[in-house]
Protein backbone atom coordinates (compact mmCIF):
# COMPACT_ATOMS: atom_id res chain seq x y z
CA UNK A 1 0.00 0.00 0.00
CA UNK A 2 2.87 2.43 0.79
CA UNK A 3 5.78 2.65 -1.24
CA UNK A 4 9.36 3.03 0.76
CA UNK A 5 11.10 6.10 0.29
CA UNK A 6 14.14 6.04 -2.30
CA UNK A 7 17.59 6.51 -1.23
CA UNK A 8 18.47 10.55 -0.04
CA UNK A 9 20.95 12.18 -1.57
CA UNK A 10 24.57 12.66 0.40
CA UNK A 11 23.99 15.03 2.88
CA UNK A 12 26.79 17.17 4.37
CA UNK A 13 26.99 16.40 8.02
CA UNK A 14 29.48 19.26 8.48
CA UNK A 15 26.86 21.52 7.30
CA UNK A 16 24.52 20.39 9.28
CA UNK A 17 26.35 20.46 12.14
CA UNK A 18 27.67 23.71 11.79
CA UNK A 19 23.77 25.44 12.07
CA UNK A 20 23.74 24.02 14.89
CA UNK A 21 26.84 25.25 16.92
CA UNK A 22 25.76 27.62 20.07
CA UNK A 23 26.03 31.25 20.41
CA UNK A 24 27.68 32.79 23.14
CA UNK A 25 25.95 32.62 26.27
CA UNK A 26 25.43 36.41 26.88
CA UNK A 27 24.42 36.70 23.29
CA UNK A 28 21.20 34.58 23.53
CA UNK A 29 19.45 33.45 26.32
CA UNK A 30 18.36 29.35 26.72
CA UNK A 31 14.70 30.14 26.25
CA UNK A 32 15.90 31.38 22.61
CA UNK A 33 18.32 28.77 22.08
CA UNK A 34 16.19 25.28 21.32
CA UNK A 35 13.76 27.01 19.49
CA UNK A 36 16.85 28.45 17.05
CA UNK A 37 17.84 24.95 16.74
CA UNK A 38 14.65 23.55 15.87
CA UNK A 39 14.27 26.03 12.92
CA UNK A 40 17.94 25.08 11.94
CA UNK A 41 17.44 21.52 12.03
CA UNK A 42 13.92 21.48 10.48
CA UNK A 43 15.54 23.69 7.27
CA UNK A 44 18.46 21.36 6.88
CA UNK A 45 15.75 18.15 6.41
CA UNK A 46 14.14 20.47 4.33
CA UNK A 47 16.92 21.53 1.85
CA UNK A 48 17.02 17.91 0.85
CA UNK A 49 14.02 18.61 -1.05
CA UNK A 50 15.76 20.86 -3.76
CA UNK A 51 17.41 17.42 -4.63
CA UNK A 52 14.95 15.23 -5.49
CA UNK A 53 11.29 15.89 -5.38
CA UNK A 54 9.86 13.06 -6.91
CA UNK A 55 8.86 11.27 -4.18
CA UNK A 56 6.45 14.13 -3.39
CA UNK A 57 5.11 13.50 -6.71
CA UNK A 58 4.71 9.69 -7.51
CA UNK A 59 3.24 9.56 -3.70
CA UNK A 60 0.08 11.62 -5.13
CA UNK A 61 -0.39 9.00 -7.51
CA UNK A 62 -2.42 6.55 -4.68
CA UNK A 63 -4.38 9.23 -3.20
CA UNK A 64 -5.98 9.85 -6.88
CA UNK A 65 -6.51 6.27 -7.51
CA UNK A 66 -8.13 5.66 -3.62
CA UNK A 67 -10.42 8.96 -4.36
CA UNK A 68 -11.35 8.28 -7.62
CA UNK A 69 -11.96 4.22 -7.70
CA UNK A 70 -12.87 3.58 -4.23
CA UNK A 71 -14.15 6.62 -3.77
CA UNK A 72 -16.30 7.14 -6.65
CA UNK A 73 -17.38 2.84 -6.60
CA UNK A 74 -18.57 3.71 -2.99
CA UNK A 75 -19.98 6.28 -3.63
CA UNK A 76 -23.00 4.77 -6.09
CA UNK A 77 -23.30 1.77 -3.71
CA UNK A 78 -24.03 3.78 -1.03
CA UNK A 79 -24.06 1.44 1.65
CA UNK A 80 -21.62 3.53 3.97
CA UNK A 81 -23.37 5.97 6.22
CA UNK A 82 -21.69 9.68 5.96
CA UNK A 83 -24.51 11.86 7.48
CA UNK A 84 -25.65 12.79 4.09
CA UNK A 85 -23.07 14.20 2.11
CA UNK A 86 -21.44 12.26 -0.58
CA UNK A 87 -19.10 9.09 0.08
CA UNK A 88 -16.31 10.89 -2.02
CA UNK A 89 -16.67 14.02 0.09
CA UNK A 90 -16.52 12.12 3.15
CA UNK A 91 -13.65 9.73 2.37
CA UNK A 92 -10.96 12.76 0.90
CA UNK A 93 -10.04 14.08 4.53
CA UNK A 94 -9.33 10.37 5.69
CA UNK A 95 -7.37 10.29 2.51
CA UNK A 96 -5.12 13.10 3.11
CA UNK A 97 -4.55 11.96 6.60
CA UNK A 98 -3.67 8.22 5.04
CA UNK A 99 -1.14 9.91 2.39
CA UNK A 100 0.57 12.25 5.10
CA UNK A 101 0.92 9.72 7.49
CA UNK A 102 2.84 7.03 4.67
CA UNK A 103 5.33 9.59 4.19
CA UNK A 104 5.87 10.33 7.85
CA UNK A 105 6.03 6.77 9.04
CA UNK A 106 9.10 5.81 7.38
CA UNK A 107 11.05 8.65 8.43
CA UNK A 108 13.07 6.58 10.99
CA UNK A 109 14.79 5.13 7.53
CA UNK A 110 16.49 8.60 6.93
CA UNK A 111 17.60 8.46 10.82
CA UNK A 112 19.02 5.36 10.05
CA UNK A 113 21.33 6.46 6.78
CA UNK A 114 22.32 9.62 8.53
CA UNK A 115 23.96 7.01 11.21
CA UNK A 116 25.26 4.76 8.31
CA UNK A 117 27.04 7.66 6.95
CA UNK A 118 28.36 9.20 10.21
CA UNK A 119 25.73 12.35 9.58
CA UNK A 120 24.44 11.35 13.24
CA UNK A 121 26.91 11.31 14.87
CA UNK A 122 28.15 14.62 14.28
CA UNK A 123 24.76 15.81 14.90
CA UNK A 124 24.71 14.44 18.46
CA UNK A 125 28.25 15.91 19.45
CA UNK A 126 26.84 19.02 19.11
CA UNK A 127 25.74 21.37 22.23
CA UNK A 128 21.64 20.51 20.60
CA UNK A 129 19.80 18.51 22.83
CA UNK A 130 18.50 15.70 21.29
CA UNK A 131 15.03 16.46 21.54
CA UNK A 132 15.67 19.49 19.28
CA UNK A 133 17.08 17.45 16.57
CA UNK A 134 14.04 15.08 16.97
CA UNK A 135 11.51 17.75 16.58
CA UNK A 136 13.21 19.39 13.72
CA UNK A 137 13.31 16.69 11.99
CA UNK A 138 9.43 15.81 13.16
CA UNK A 139 8.20 19.14 12.04
CA UNK A 140 10.38 19.15 8.53
CA UNK A 141 8.17 15.79 8.22
CA UNK A 142 5.45 17.33 8.62
CA UNK A 143 5.88 20.00 6.20
CA UNK A 144 6.70 17.72 3.72
CA UNK A 145 3.47 16.11 4.52
CA UNK A 146 1.78 19.94 4.21
CA UNK A 147 3.27 19.71 0.72
CA UNK A 148 1.60 16.27 0.10
CA UNK A 149 -1.58 17.32 1.22
CA UNK A 150 -2.06 20.58 -1.03
CA UNK A 151 -1.56 18.37 -4.11
CA UNK A 152 -4.41 16.13 -2.65
CA UNK A 153 -6.18 18.67 -2.03
CA UNK A 154 -6.08 19.75 -5.66
CA UNK A 155 -6.73 16.32 -6.54
CA UNK A 156 -10.12 16.00 -4.56
CA UNK A 157 -10.76 19.65 -5.96
CA UNK A 158 -10.63 18.23 -9.35
CA UNK A 159 -12.58 15.27 -9.15
CA UNK A 160 -15.38 17.42 -7.35
CA UNK A 161 -15.35 17.20 -3.53
CA UNK A 162 -16.59 19.93 -2.11
CA UNK A 163 -14.44 22.04 0.47
CA UNK A 164 -13.78 24.45 2.19
CA UNK A 165 -11.49 27.25 1.02
CA UNK A 166 -11.48 29.17 4.24
CA UNK A 167 -7.87 30.77 4.93
CA UNK A 168 -8.65 29.77 8.73
CA UNK A 169 -9.70 26.33 7.69
CA UNK A 170 -7.04 26.14 5.57
CA UNK A 171 -4.48 27.00 8.05
CA UNK A 172 -6.05 24.60 10.91
CA UNK A 173 -5.68 21.75 7.97
CA UNK A 174 -2.07 22.40 7.70
CA UNK A 175 -1.79 22.37 11.54
CA UNK A 176 -3.26 18.95 12.05
CA UNK A 177 -1.25 17.53 9.36
CA UNK A 178 1.43 18.98 10.92
CA UNK A 179 1.41 17.71 14.43
CA UNK A 180 0.16 14.36 12.97
CA UNK A 181 2.90 14.04 10.48
CA UNK A 182 5.43 15.02 13.24
CA UNK A 183 3.90 12.53 15.19
CA UNK A 184 4.12 9.21 13.21
CA UNK A 185 7.97 10.50 12.02
CA UNK A 186 8.65 9.96 16.01
CA UNK A 187 6.76 7.32 16.32
CA UNK A 188 9.44 5.81 12.65
CA UNK A 189 12.61 7.02 14.66
CA UNK A 190 11.58 5.49 17.79
CA UNK A 191 11.01 2.25 16.21
CA UNK A 192 14.57 3.11 14.32
CA UNK A 193 15.90 2.96 17.85
CA UNK A 194 14.84 -0.06 18.86
CA UNK A 195 15.33 -2.15 15.66
CA UNK A 196 18.26 -0.07 15.13
CA UNK A 197 18.34 -1.55 10.92
CA UNK A 198 17.00 -0.23 7.95
CA UNK A 199 15.23 -4.08 6.59
CA UNK A 200 13.61 -4.26 10.26
CA UNK A 201 12.15 -0.64 10.07
CA UNK A 202 10.16 -1.36 6.95
CA UNK A 203 8.92 -4.37 8.13
CA UNK A 204 7.62 -2.82 10.58
CA UNK A 205 6.50 0.30 8.66
CA UNK A 206 4.73 -1.66 6.43
CA UNK A 207 3.41 -4.04 9.18
CA UNK A 208 1.36 -0.92 11.24
CA UNK A 209 0.65 1.43 8.51
CA UNK A 210 -2.83 -0.50 7.46
CA UNK A 211 -3.50 -1.66 10.87
CA UNK A 212 -3.64 2.08 11.60
CA UNK A 213 -5.44 2.80 8.64
CA UNK A 214 -7.99 1.03 9.00
CA UNK A 215 -8.29 1.15 12.87
CA UNK A 216 -9.21 4.67 12.33
CA UNK A 217 -12.50 6.77 10.93
CA UNK A 218 -10.92 7.31 7.51
CA UNK A 219 -12.95 5.02 5.56
CA UNK A 220 -16.07 4.96 7.77
CA UNK A 221 -17.53 6.48 10.83
CA UNK A 222 -16.82 5.16 14.10
CA UNK A 223 -20.13 3.83 14.81
CA UNK A 224 -20.24 1.35 11.94
CA UNK A 225 -16.88 0.00 14.30
CA UNK A 226 -17.66 -3.52 16.67
CA UNK A 227 -16.99 -2.45 20.03
CA UNK A 228 -13.35 -3.77 20.22
CA UNK A 229 -12.59 -1.33 17.12
CA UNK A 230 -13.99 1.26 18.48
CA UNK A 231 -11.46 1.45 21.66
CA UNK A 232 -8.51 0.83 18.90
CA UNK A 233 -9.79 4.06 17.20
CA UNK A 234 -10.28 5.80 20.42
CA UNK A 235 -6.48 5.59 20.88
CA UNK A 236 -5.03 5.71 17.60
CA UNK A 237 -4.18 9.21 16.63
CA UNK A 238 -4.94 9.06 12.96
CA UNK A 239 -8.73 9.41 13.80
CA UNK A 240 -8.08 12.39 15.68
CA UNK A 241 -6.41 13.88 12.58
CA UNK A 242 -8.93 12.70 10.21
CA UNK A 243 -12.26 13.84 12.63
CA UNK A 244 -9.84 17.70 12.37
CA UNK A 245 -10.12 17.38 8.78
CA UNK A 246 -13.42 16.15 8.43
CA UNK A 247 -14.27 19.26 10.20
CA UNK A 248 -12.19 22.03 8.97
CA UNK A 249 -12.94 20.83 5.44
CA UNK A 250 -16.30 19.55 4.64
CA UNK A 251 -17.61 22.09 7.49
CA UNK A 252 -19.34 18.37 9.42
CA UNK A 253 -19.68 18.36 13.00
CA UNK A 254 -16.36 17.78 14.82
CA UNK A 255 -14.50 18.06 18.02
CA UNK A 256 -11.54 20.34 16.98
CA UNK A 257 -10.58 21.33 20.56
CA UNK A 258 -10.02 17.58 21.80
CA UNK A 259 -8.31 16.80 18.24
CA UNK A 260 -5.79 19.55 18.24
CA UNK A 261 -5.30 18.56 22.27
CA UNK A 262 -4.96 14.88 21.31
CA UNK A 263 -2.63 15.58 18.66
CA UNK A 264 -0.08 17.82 20.35
CA UNK A 265 0.02 15.63 22.97
CA UNK A 266 1.07 12.74 20.57
CA UNK A 267 3.86 14.80 18.67
CA UNK A 268 5.66 15.94 22.08
CA UNK A 269 5.06 12.26 23.36
CA UNK A 270 6.86 11.15 20.48
CA UNK A 271 9.43 13.61 20.43
CA UNK A 272 10.28 11.98 24.11
CA UNK A 273 10.23 8.78 22.84
CA UNK A 274 12.25 9.32 19.93
CA UNK A 275 15.05 11.83 21.66
CA UNK A 276 15.59 8.89 24.27
CA UNK A 277 16.11 6.46 22.02
CA UNK A 278 18.43 8.26 19.43
CA UNK A 279 21.79 7.82 21.22
CA UNK A 280 20.81 3.80 21.25
CA UNK A 281 20.24 4.01 17.56
CA UNK A 282 23.47 5.88 17.03
CA UNK A 283 25.84 2.98 18.58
Amino acid sequence: MSAVPATPPPASADGAAAVLLPAPAQDRPAWRVVPARVAAMCVVELQKLRHDRTELYTRAVQPALWLLVFGETFTRINVIPTGGIPYRDYLAPGIIAQSTMFIAIFYGIHIIWERDSGVLTKLLVTPTPRAALVAGKAFAAGVKAIVQAVVVVVIAALLGVHLSWHPLRLLGVMAAVLLGSAFFACLSVTIAGIVRTRDRLMGFGQAITMPLFFASNALYPTTSMPDWLRVVSAVNPLSYEVDALRGLLLGVPAHLPLDFAVLAVAAAAGITAAAALLGRLAR
